[in-house]
């Protein structure tokens, strides 16, 4: 399929002006072609005005209308066929299987939003009716509902081109809530970007729906990001990324006259704890299964296991060369971009040189460009106490082993962590007493905690959460995947003796939309 290197502004298909980008060969450090045209700030005022011009018919489209439009996206998605994967492969450096089965997920989040919509749930229908016969005053009729914020930027995220970039869940649940979408595409994948951006254009058409619901704009250097964070019709915006990235835009988003929130996924170590049965029972299996997470693409996940926490002992010794010794063999990587293998490097080196910090073992050396080696290291827990460095987040397959002298000290060294996307914890059945002291420390750090296993795998469903406490995102009160992920881009409005006219239709007495409601605080199940 033949790249233009466009921005794709509502129907147009245009080339920017504002300078150009290429996407690298992630192996090779090579440009691919074509150029894409920076957008100017004239080109992001259009898309903007197109998406505020869209916002009050597209929030209004019936769930069938809506659920259609998605349904049809993830479609378009699928016919692009092996041009999707195979332009992705060049540009992230992901593996085949990997983005085939990106893709699926993309794709099953899209239907799955679509049932949300039908569903209808998330509108949160509530009617309490007039009583004018109550004493000693009477009471008004309330009808309240979910509606749009309005306008959403999406911001792409390097390590998943699919999942969580154009069409991925930020842009899949923004649309199943009402609001229109302006991306701004990664550059590290502007080709993958333009191939699912037209798709959503297209089915934009084919839905009959307002042209400004969708727009996907390129940016040369960072006036278009920032222009968006600041445009007056964006009402929130999803990104995922670095800790420092994500805390321009929540800056740039509360200087504004009004404030927007930001669901920013930033940074995580995401712990592992291993307990003294489940070690000495399991340890070597552990091992195995914990540097497999590790390395999982190349370490580029959020979830990775950056940090573990064990009582120090002969146990976690031969969990230590268990694991030091599947470190060594594992093979170097290709990262996503030339410039994040570099970060990758610096940070390891910067780990290893720390006081009290020792180095288990690296991976294989790399056999061609840009490929990352993976990193083990160990210290103590007075170390650790004592340097908030070693709590920073390595964006690649580097993990850190810290000793602890009792369990005590790895509750106490819990308490000093950062909010976490994902802790896991490995027990046996005669360690559960000691989970539990954990928990609660636990539940407060982190968004997803897990038994026996490792934070990596991102279940797309109705009970999960892919969000914690500060750093790991803006709002630990929200997931970005999941069907919860709707509720970031809605809020309630509350209609008080309005004519049945002029209700919504999810408000109607016939109830035409078929929702189920709470009438007077009770659920009321549709029929």
């Amino acid at each position: 399929m033949q790249l233009s290197g466009n921005l794709l502004i509502g129907r147009q298909s245009v080339f920017g002006g504002n300078g150009t980008i290429h996407a690298v060969h992630a192996s090779t450090g090579a440009a691919i072609e074509p150029a894409f045209g920076g957008a100017t700030l004239d080109d992001l005022d259009r898309a903007c005005a197109l998406a505020w011009a869209a916002f009050d018919t597209y929030r209004e489209t019936g769930p069938d209308v809506r659920a259609r439009f998605l349904e049809t996206i993830a479609q378009k998605i699928v016919d692009i066929g092996d041009d999707l994967i195979e332009r992705c492969m060049a540009e992230s450096g992901l593996p085949r299987t990997r983005l085939e089965g990106e893709r699926g997920r993309t794709v099953g989040q899209l239907r799955m939003f679509a049932d949300v919509v039908r569903d209808g749930d998330y509108i949160g229908a509530r009617v309490d009716p007039a009583q004018p016969e109550r004493k000693p005053l009477p009471r008004v009729d309330l009808r309240l509902r979910h509606i749009g914020l309005g306008p959403v930027a999406v911001f792409g995220a390097s390590n998943f081109p699919l999942a969580f970039s154009v069409a991925g869940g930020d842009t899949a649940s923004a649309l199943a809530a009402g609001c229109p979408v302006i991306v701004k595409a990664h550059s590290a994948h502007p080709g993958t970007s333009e191939l699912v951006g037209r798709a959503i254009q297209q089915a934009v058409v084919d839905c009959a729906l307002p042209e400004g619901t969708f727009s996907l704009l390129f940016d040369s250097g960072r006036d278009v990001g920032q222009g968006l964070i600041k445009d007056h019709r964006i009402k929130a915006a999803g990104f995922t990324g670095s800790r420092g990235g994500g805390m321009a835009l929540m800056q740039l988003a509360v200087a504004r006259p009004e404030p927007i929130p930001v669901y920013a996924e930033m940074s995580s170590i995401n712990p592992v704890l291993l307990f003294p049965h489940a070690l000495k029972n399991r340890g070597e299996t552990i091992a195995g299964a914990f540097v497999s997470s590790l390395v999982l693409g190349a370490g580029q996940f959020c979830t990775n296991p950056g940090l573990v926490f064990a009582v120090d002992g002969p146990e976690l010794d031969a969990f230590i060369r268990a694991a030091a010794a599947a470190v060594e063999n594992t093979a170097a990587q290709t990262m996503l971009t030339p410039g994040i293998r570099r970060a990758y490097e610096n940070a390891v080196e910067r780990t290893g040189a720390q006081e009290a910090v020792t180095t288990a073992a690296r991976g294989l050396d790399p056999t061609a460009g840009h490929q990352g080696r993976s990193a083990l290291f160990v210290t103590s827990a007075e170390a650790f106490r004592g340097n908030p460095a070693l709590q920073e987040e390595t964006f690649g397959a580097s993990s850190l082993i810290v000793r602890v002298p009792t369990l005590d000290v790895m509750l106490e060294l819990i308490e000093s962590l950062e909010g976490q996307l994902t802790s896991a914890l490995h027990i046996d059945e005669a360690d559960y007493a000691d989970a539990r002291r954990m928990l609660p420390a636990l539940e407060r750090r982190t968004g997803r905690i897990l038994v026996n296993g490792f934070g990596t795998g991102v279940e797309v469903g109705h009970a999960m959460v892919h969000g914690g406490p500060y750093p790991s995102t803006a709002d630990g009160r929200s997931t970005s995947v999941g069907s919860l992920a709707i509720h970031r881009f809605l809020r309630p409005v509350s209609y008080q003796d309005l004519p049945e006219a002029l209700l919504p239709d999810a408000l109607k007495r016939d109830n035409p939309l078929g929702l189920n409601r709470r009438i007077d605080g009770k659920l009321r199940l549709a029929t």
